[in-house]
C-alpha cells in the first residue's frame, strides 16, 4: 500500500501525527480499504515525500504517523509559467491537469476578449480553488512533491503590469512571422507560454504581447486546439531543453 501518495495542506515532520484531508480520508477508506498498520505517502509541498502509517481509521477520518521522509529530486529544470486564455468546459480541467504533468511550474489562467468563460467574484474564487485542486490530484498521480500554484484569473493588459519578460523567453503561439522552437537557443531563466483560448487571441491582444518581447512560434502546420497547444508546446520544450 506504500504507493498510495495524497497531499497534506499542513507541513509535515517525522514523528508528527496529523489527520489526513477530507479526500484523502475518504479514498483510502472507502475506495482503498486501508487499516489501521498500513502505510500510505503525503506530500506537503515543500519537495519532500512523508512515509505514514495509519494509526486510527473510523468511519470518515483517519489518522496517521509520520515515519520517515525521502526527498524527491522529478522537477524540471525548466521553469514554465503557462499564461492560457480560460477555455470552457473539461479543457480548462484538462490543460491544468496535463500542465501539471508535463512539469509547468506556474499557471495563470487569462481573461482574453475571446473568452467564452467569464469568470468574476465568487465564482472566480470558486474556479480556481477548483483548478488548485486539479493540479494537487496531477501532483499526487506524477510523483511531483513541489505544488505548482494556479493563479487567480486575470486580463492581458493587467498580467504584463504585474511580471517582467525583458529577461525571460517569452512565446505566443501564432502562425503569423512565426519561428520554430528548434530554432531557440536554450533559455536560461523563466519560460512564458502564451496560448488563446477557443477562439484565439485578438490582433490587439498579439500586439501587445509582442510589445513585451514575446516571440511568435509555430507548432507545425496544423491547427491545434486550445489545449492540445499548451501541452504540445510544454512536451516539445521538455524534449528540447528539459528532462525527456
Amino acid at each position: 500500500m506504500s504507493n498510495l501518495r495524497f497531499f497534506s495542506p499542513s507541513p509535515l515532520a517525522i514523528g508528527q501525527k496529523t489527520a489526513l484531508s477530507e479526500n484523502a480520508a475518504a479514498h483510502a477508506i472507502r475506495v482503498m480499504r486501508l487499516k489501521e498498520g498500513d502505510t500510505l505517502t503525503l506530500f506537503c509541498g515543500d519537495g519532500f515525500d512523508y512515509q505514514c502509517v495509519l494509526t486510527h481509521v473510523g468511519k470518515k477520518v483517519a489518522d496517521v504517523e509520520v515515519q520517515s521522509r525521502t526527498a524527491v529530486s522529478n522537477e524540471s529544470p525548466l521553469h514554465i509559467r503557462l499564461l492560457q486564455g480560460i477555455s470552457s468546459g473539461d479543457r480548462m480541467d484538462y490543460t491544468i491537469q496535463k500542465a501539471v504533468e508535463l512539469g509547468v511550474t506556474e499557471i495563470f489562467p487569462l481573461t482574453t476578449e475571446r473568452c467564452v468563460t467569464k469568470l468574476s467574484g465568487d465564482r472566480a474564487e470558486k474556479r480556481v480553488e477548483h483548478w488548485q485542486g486539479v493540479a494537487i490530484a496531477a501532483c499526487e498521480q506524477s510523483g511531483r512533491a513541489l505544488m505548482p500554484i494556479v493563479h487567480a484569473p486575470v486580463t492581458l493588459p493587467q498580467w504584463f503590469g504585474q511580471h517582467e519578460t525583458q529577461s525571460s523567453l517569452s512565446i505566443l503561439l501564432n502562425p503569423v512571422g512565426a519561428s520554430q522552437l528548434a530554432q531557440l537557443a536554450k533559455p536560461d531563466s523563466h519560460i512564458n507560454i502564451l496560448i488563446g483560448p477557443e477562439g484565439g487571441l485578438s490582433p490587439a491582444e498579439i500586439a501587445l504581447a509582442s510589445q513585451h518581447h514575446f516571440q511568435s512560434i509555430v507548432l507545425g502546420p496544423r491547427i491545434l486546439r486550445t489545449e492540445t497547444a499548451a501541452l504540445t508546446a510544454i512536451a516539445s520544450m521538455q524534449t528540447l531543453w528539459g528532462d525527456f
